[in-house]
């Protein structure tokens, strides 16, 4: 059963019939990791994991943008809220996150310029209408945004706008499966996901598959395709045949967005990224290239990047990496809640302590 049509991945009867091919199917004890924040809160909030065997648990990845931000990366973007005549722009997730002494929420309530913008042309848009004024835009995200974030560069550049830059923490999803494939939990199998694969495509997680032969499945976003995507996960697990698939058609190709991906090209190479959990991966990142550093804040700005411990308690990189759950973590629900968050996981509509708190049933 492939789900291609609107009307069926929100027909409750094929919901159902899954559920009850995944239970009659699934014998061997399998961890699957969700790679996707929005897959995170897909499953907590139509309770999934309430229709699957006791042999299948879901472990949530590093699929939050914000929540794998390294915490020194964090520093930085405070460190620049902090600089005169400059206004830092960001995505909403991100003013909330803690540094290690503030965070851009509360340099904006000390008078900071931190101004939320809802896309990256936002920025530009602040950079033209600001002359005298640095506007440096923080880019956090997956191959989802940093397109978004090229492009913005793209017309900085063409509008000759020497007062904006960007800061690139972006990070690439399938050199990020392999770290996961070598860690310490065992993973049985990967939801990929579905916005970055809209751009990437399904043959850019090809090298990972062939190296790795873990069963991977892309994923969409209603109940019903992440059901499907269980089910074809235990289909490959149990008859010990490994396979990259889509079950998501409708919106992923196997090329994805050339387009995008030309932009995203032209504007960054690849460069190491230190995830939060996970540590440093080579090639996983993207900089801003020689070409376009006039728009690159990290040389802008000279910014140096000084590493600092995780907040203390804190297991938010644990819980990144499927080796905790939130409740096991000393600070949930005791010091970090939404209202007062720790950790980003805590603070990201993405996050999986956000999720787990609203969602799950102690929260």
């Amino acid at each position: 059963m492939t789900l291609k049509h609107s009307d069926a991945y929100h027909d409750p009867q094929i919901a159902r019939h899954l559920a009850k091919r995944i239970t009659r199917t699934s014998r061997k004890p399998v961890r699957f990791m969700e790679v996707c924040g929005t897959h995170t809160v897909s499953i907590f909030r139509s309770g999934i994991r309430s229709l699957l065997p006791e042999t299948i648990s879901l472990l949530s990845g590093p699929g939050c943008p914000v929540c794998v931000t390294a915490q020194k990366e964090i520093d930085a973007f405070i460190a620049l809220a902090r600089e005169p005549e400059t206004i830092v722009a960001t995505f909403g997730d991100l003013i909330r996150v803690p540094g290690s002494g503030s965070s851009l929420q509360r340099e904006k309530a000390d008078g900071a310029d931190v101004r939320i913008v809802y896309s990256t042309f936002d920025a530009v848009t602040l950079a033209r209408e600001n002359p005298n004024k640095r506007v440096v835009f923080l880019g956090v995200g997956f191959e989802t945004t940093a397109p978004t974030v090229a492009a913005a560069i793209l017309a900085a550049h063409q509008q000759k706008l020497d007062n904006f830059s960007v800061v690139s923490a972006h990070k690439t999803v399938p050199l990020a499966l392999e770290a996961l494939s070598d860690g310490e939990i065992n993973i049985g199998g990967f939801l990929l996901p579905g916005h970055v694969s809209v751009i990437i495509g399904l043959d850019a997680y090809r090298p990972f598959f062939n190296a790795c032969r873990v069963p991977c499945v892309v994923a969409g976003f209603e109940p019903t395709d992440l059901l499907q995507s269980i089910a074809m996960l235990v289909d490959q697990v149990e008859s010990n045949r490994p396979a990259l698939e889509n079950a998501y058609p409708r919106v992923v190709s196997s090329a994805g967005n050339p387009k995008a991906v030309s932009i995203m090209n032209e504007v960054f190479e690849t460069a190491d990224a230190d995830w939060r959990g996970i540590g440093t991966i080579l090639a996983s990142g993207l900089a801003i290239r020689d070409k376009y550093a006039d728009f690159d804040a990290v040389k802008v700005f000279d910014i140096r990047l000084k590493p600092v411990p995780e907040p203390k308690g804190c297991a938010c990189g644990e819980i990144l990496t499927g080796m905790k759950i939130p409740p096991q973590c000393p600070l949930y629900k005791t010091v970090c809640n939404p209202m007062a968050p720790v950790g980003p996981c805590m603070v990201s509509s993405e996050g999986t302590c956000a999720a787990y708190y609203r969602y799950h049933g102690d929260g």
